[in-house]
């Protein structure tokens, strides 16, 4: 048996944390300072804090390299399973020309930029955030965006302010599932605080996009439908990560806000003139002129309703418990770790949701959306391999983030900087979603950040005497709005509409909003530490 050691380093905890914080500040200067790719950062990473684990804690080499195999595990399924079945799902709609039809269907609900831009940017790309994440939403939403007549950079900027309340709930609540398990936090329990944080950014958010859309004229004359909006996919967001499923937390906020948004009269009023003409500087497609049959249209919106019925069938008690039965469990091999105290770390054991995980849920909804789209058998699987190939880079990158993760924690890593960072007291709480920020926006990913310092958070919290809910979901509140400001989010908004090279001139015009959005965070979040604002939490 390995037992963790908080102070390995000369009887110091301090050097023992600054020995121990290497691998993540190494991911960080690579990612954040020299541009490294993210796979290489990940796997550089990956090769010091097995280094840290086995010289400087004294693992067993064989224990450490079970660790990140267990962690690569985990990166591989559930989490790449969800992503890759529902990118896969996209493609087969773009392949049959059903995802133009959509976007058309899109552009005829209103002709005010205002609208659309809460249509395509705020509603629709928190369901591609719930379906896929990874990037996928800002791609394609500033696309359709200039599609529908707006400048480059004002699609762009509005797709990435957008990609913020949804992104801790993604890919079918992918990073709060990660969150979860680094922390061993129950699911419900981490979901449940999120879903009393990022709400309170939907609020907001709606009125943001329609003031960087037409500035204070948009906030003015249509405040009303962005506050509906933001207000139904607040409520449907807490409602659903409380009460029904983390999975389908965002699917429901997206759908909730999208039909509060056109159930506006004012949603749906044309534009005046003026008001089209400053703000559509671009050159709108023509295909949107294009009508389409009301059979096709519905096709077009099949997949994503047959996503919300398989899932919301698996809430059902009675399939639930029955999927739940096909979850096996292991003792991970060549694996014998206790904690400081001598107790067994949860991490001995591996379980394996066959079913019941959104990945193989998701599959399902996506071979039955095959037959419905007209997709052959053989096509359909060509396009599922075809996703894997194009996921490549991102797969080998978050199986090396997860491997990193599970030495940091098995080793015992990470518990020794949270009892270090643990002294910032009361600060911690104002701290916790900077730590959070940071992370993604160096790694791009709010997954990455919840398993890199997931941990770390509740163990500091732990010694502080803070809820180590409360600082594990702040984690991730926090790093939904590092998104918008990370270079691989940059990079993917430039490529999609066509300014490469112009990462630069995003970043000055997002980085205030991102750094304004983390303040209003970091004082939700020192609330929720104190009776001023702790009756929100569970």
């Amino acid at each position: 048996m390995y037992v963790q050691e908080l102070e390995p380093v000369a009887g110091s905890l301090g050097l023992s944390a600054l020995v121990a914080a290497l691998p993540l500040v190494i991911v960080l200067v690579l990612l954040g300072g020299v541009r490294m790719k993210a796979h290489l950062a990940g796997l550089t990473g990956l090769l010091a804090a097995v280094l840290v684990a086995w010289l400087a804690y004294g693992m067993p080499l064989d224990q450490t390299a079970s660790s990140a195999a267990q962690g690569a595990a985990f990166g591989i399924f559930p989490i790449l399973w969800i992503v890759v079945n529902a990118l896969w799902v996209y493609r087969m709609t773009v392949r049959t020309r059903h995802f133009d039809i959509l976007r058309r269907s899109f552009g005829r609900l209103s002709d005010d930029p205002r609208i659309q831009a809460l249509v395509v940017a705020f509603c629709f790309g928190a369901l591609l955030e719930a379906l896929a994440g990874f990037g996928a939403p800002v791609a394609i939403c500033s696309v359709m965006l200039v599609a529908l007549g707006f400048d480059p950079v004002r699609a762009a900027v509005v797709s990435l302010v957008a990609n913020t309340a949804p992104v801790a709930f993604g890919a079918m609540g992918t990073p709060v599932v990660t969150l979860a398990q680094v922390t061993g936090l129950p699911l419900d329990d981490v979901a449940s605080v999120v879903g009393r944080q990022t709400p309170l950014l939907a609020l907001v958010v709606p009125l943001l996009l329609v003031a960087l859309v037409d500035g204070r004229r948009g906030l003015r004359e249509t405040w009303v439908p962005a506050a509906a909006c933001g207000v139904a996919f607040a409520v449907a967001q807490f409602v659903a990560s409380n009460y029904v499923s983390a999975q389908l937390a965002d699917i429901a906020a997206a759908l909730l806000g999208a039909g509060a948004l056109v159930a506006v009269p004012q949603a749906r009023r044309p534009a005046a003139e003026p008001v089209r003409a400053s703000v559509l500087t671009g050159a709108r497609s023509g295909e949107l002129d294009e009508d389409d049959p009301r059979r096709e249209v519905l096709r077009a919106y099949a997949p994503y309703a047959l996503i919300v019925a398989v899932f919301s069938v698996a809430q059902i008690p009675a399939v639930k418990d029955w999927l739940a039965r096909a979850t096996r469990t292991y003792d991970w091999p060549f694996l014998d770790v206790a904690d400081p105290a001598g107790n067994p770390v949860g991490g001995n054991v591996f379980s394996w949701p066959i079913v019941s995980t959104g990945g193989t849920l998701v599959l399902l909804a996506g071979a039955v959306s095959a037959v419905v789209l007209g997709v052959h058998a053989r096509v359909a699987v060509k396009e599922w391999l075809a996703t894997v190939h194009e996921l490549r880079f991102a797969i080998l990158t978050v199986t090396s983030v997860l491997a990193l993760a599970y030495v940091m924690n098995l080793s015992g890593q990470a518990a020794t900087i949270g009892h270090f960072v643990a002294a910032a007291g009361a600060g911690l709480a104002f701290l916790s979603p900077v730590l959070g920020w940071f992370g993604v926006a160096v790694s791009g990913s709010d997954t990455s950040a919840n398993a890199l310092f997931g941990a770390l958070q509740v163990t500091a919290a732990r010694e502080s005497g803070l809820s180590p809910e409360l600082l594990a979901a702040a984690n991730s509140s926090g790093g939904v709005l590092g998104k918008m400001i990370s270079p691989q989010n940059l990079t993917i908004a430039c490529a999609a509409v066509g300014l490469a090279g112009r990462e630069g001139d995003l970043l000055r015009k997002v980085l205030p909003w991102s750094l304004g959005l983390l303040l209003v965070m970091c004082l939700i979040v020192v609330g929720q530490s104190t009776p001023v604002l702790g009756w929100m939490l569970p």
